[in-house]
């Protein structure tokens, strides 16, 4: 971002004199919505980039496991707390099994990583679930696996954005302002809002922007890992004391395997995000593919030394979710081998940073899938368009609204969310990986015998898991994804079905050239007479000299008789018809009118001409009814020409 000499930067600057300068602010108020609203785009997003300019956009390794590894990294926050909320639920005697569930994960973490680094090899161009799917399995596969990502994509904002609120709160709550979770779901709006305008600005600016809290996490969740083992190793664990004792139940359900496949499908939200960097790998700077492969294992190696380091901490200082503080497991542990100074405050604060920019790895792959999805006419077409600083736009902020909408019906609360969240993102992990199955066995390149193994494996065991996460969470809210995903998929055809109908009838096969017009007749739409109508005549008579009508209807006797007067005076020797409306209905009398004048000119151009004023303030606009609006609608609808003359007032 360009400073200025006292090192301000220039859009805070330019912000600050507008609304410092009250002649500046009148001139901007002033101005055309558009132009306010260019304005505040180029003050909240940037200057536009030239086309050209887009490989300077590139991410190095570094900068891109900030952008595409937030998410899968975040997750070691709650997935540990996830596994043992599902596990408290058995008693105290029940905690001890987070470990082997959490080193079974560890390992599916280590299956799936590896399954995707022959993704990224087969697909240096990005493979995401959806394209690797349609390409090796059809479109109604393929259509799935992008639904299922969609859905997990809004998701991860919500429950990352939440998730950083609830370690804000976290921290608020042991200085002495537990009131803070109160205001939760304004927070997390507040964070939404500024993650999307960051993402608007593009991904270069973003990267450099994600990088710090993502590196700052890494740092002090190692820290805490290698300080708190080695002191349990020298001095012992310290249990967690909490100034409210949490509910454990003295008993608790029976141990059963239900119980520990519940706790696993909590767990695996460990591995949302972890194909975002093969969703991602154009984003890279050259050679790509090889440097998504290692910026992968690079992401794979630290999420399973964090998620196996704080679940051995929680395990060691017995550290249990309390729903009366609210406090997360991360808190307890780094509170209880540092206290609560400097270290503690700095840990909390990388996490809450980074559980809220985690929302940008979905803000990276969203907008690309759903540039993907329109390209192959899947969703309007709008989604494919780049913004002026080159990022899919209409994506991050449709991306933003929906997960705004989330985070207020589930008040923010990410552990009301997390029933919801997996289902999607292995529903395409197992198609994918499936996918790439079928990819190797067709094509048979060399080495396809020992990668078809491993993508099978990645597949079958993604699969055994996604059937875990359906049984085990579905009565708890994994029923609206399931039940999302086919309505996503319905959508996505008849939008296709759609765009196929209009390319067939805008085909030029088989069409041949209309035959010559006889002549055009205008229809010119009048509320009354004054100056805006003079020239909407003036135009009429332009386009068809020798057949011009005016149309009013009648809503009311005596403003018509004042009209028939004043048109002998006014009216350009252009006749006037006037229709009645007894109903006070004003368009279906029109419709009526022009379907007459169709019939009666059969091969003719009919134009309806509307005159229109145009108000000097943009306020002003609000003060008149849109009527023409209406007007142009309804006939644009029925297949007519509708041409509007306007006429400026002056200010």
């Amino acid at each position: 971002m360009r400073s200025t000499a006292d090192g301000t930067p220039t859009a805070a600057r330019r912000l600050r004199s507008v609304f410092l300068c009250p002649k500046l602010l009148r001139s901007h108020i002033s101005k055309e919505p558009a132009a306010i609203f260019a304005q505040i785009k180029r003050i909240l997003v940037g200057r536009p980039i030239a086309t050209e300019h887009q490989h300077q956009e590139r991410l190095s390794k570094t900068t891109a496991l900030a952008v595409f590894s937030s998410d899968a990294l975040s997750s070691v926050s709650y997935a540990t707390e996830a596994i043992l909320t599902i596990l408290i639920l058995g008693g105290s005697a029940a905690l001890g099994l987070s470990l082997p569930i959490a080193g079974a994960i560890a390992l599916l973490l280590l299956i799936v990583g590896f399954s995707y680094r022959q993704t990224i090899k087969a697909y240096p161009q990005g493979g995401g679930g959806y394209i690797v799917t349609r390409d090796n399995l059809g479109d109604m596969p393929g259509l799935v696996a992008a639904g299922a990502l969609l859905i997990d994509y809004v998701l991860t904002v919500a429950v990352s954005i939440s998730a950083g609120v609830a370690a804000i709160t976290s921290l608020a709550t042991n200085w002495g302002f537990p009131a803070l979770r109160d205001h939760a779901v304004e927070i997390a709006l507040v964070c939404i809002l500024i993650v999307t305008i960051t993402n608007l600005r593009g991904a270069k600016e973003s990267g450099v922007i994600f990088s710090i809290p993502t590196y700052g996490f890494i740092t002090g969740i190692l820290l805490m890992i290698v300080v708190g083992v080695g002191h349990d190793l020298v001095f012992g664990a310290e249990p967690v004391t909490h100034s409210i004792d949490p509910d454990i139940p003295p008993t608790g359900e029976a141990l059963s395997l239900w119980l520990i496949l519940r706790a696993f499908a909590a767990g695996c939200t460990a591995l949302t995000g972890i194909e975002a960097i093969s969703d991602g790998v154009q984003a890279f700077k050259p050679p790509e593919a090889r440097n998504a492969a290692i910026t992968l294992t690079w992401m794979i190696s630290l999420l399973v030394t964090m998620f196996l380091g704080i679940t051995w901490l929680a395990y060691t200082h017995q550290a249990v979710p309390n729903e009366f503080t609210h406090e997360t497991i991360v808190s307890q542990i780094a509170r209880t081998i540092f206290g609560v100074g400097p270290v503690y405050v700095f840990i909390q604060v990388a996490t809450a940073l980074i559980l809220v920019l985690a929302a940008n790895t979905a803000f990276a792959d969203f907008p690309r899938l759903a540039s993907f999805l329109s390209r192959d006419r899947f969703l309007p077409r709008q989604f494919a368009s780049r913004g002026d600083r080159l990022v899919f736009s209409n994506g991050i902020l449709v991306l933003g609204m929906f997960s705004a909408l989330l985070v207020v019906i589930f008040r923010a609360n990410e552990i009301a969310m997390l029933p919801l969240y997996a289902v999607g993102v292995f529903t395409s992990f197992t198609l994918s990986q499936s996918g790439m199955v079928r990819r190797h066995l067709r094509l048979r390149q060399p080495g396809w015998l020992h990668s078809a193994m491993i993508n099978g494996f990645g597949a079958f065991l993604t699969a055994i898991v996604l059937v875990i996460l359906m049984v085990t969470k579905f009565v708890h809210g994994a029923w609206m994804v399931i039940t999302a995903i086919p309505i996503l998929v319905l959508m996505f055809r008849a939008i296709n079905l759609h765009y196929r109908r209009v390319a067939e009838q805008l085909s030029l096969s088989g069409a041949i050239l209309p035959p010559e017009l006889r002549r055009h007749t205008a229809i010119v739409l009048v509320s009354g007479i004054h100056r805006g109508v003079l020239p909407a005549l003036q135009y009429a008579r332009s386009i068809a000299p020798d057949n011009v009508t005016a149309v009013y209807v009648d809503l009311d006797p005596d403003a018509t008789e004042k009209l028939r007067t004043r048109w002998r005076d006014w009216g350009c020797d252009i006749p006037l018809v006037v229709l009645e409306s007894p109903f006070r209905s004003l368009i279906n009398p029109i419709v009526r009118y022009i379907e007459e004048v169709e019939t009666r000119y059969g091969d003719d151009v009919i134009t309806v001409i509307l005159p229109e004023f145009v108000s000097a303030r943009w306020w002003e606009h609000l003060l008149h009814n849109q009527t023409g609006l209406l007007i142009k609608t309804t006939l644009r609808l029925r297949g007519n020409v509708v041409t509007s003359v306007p006429y400026r007032l002056e200010r």
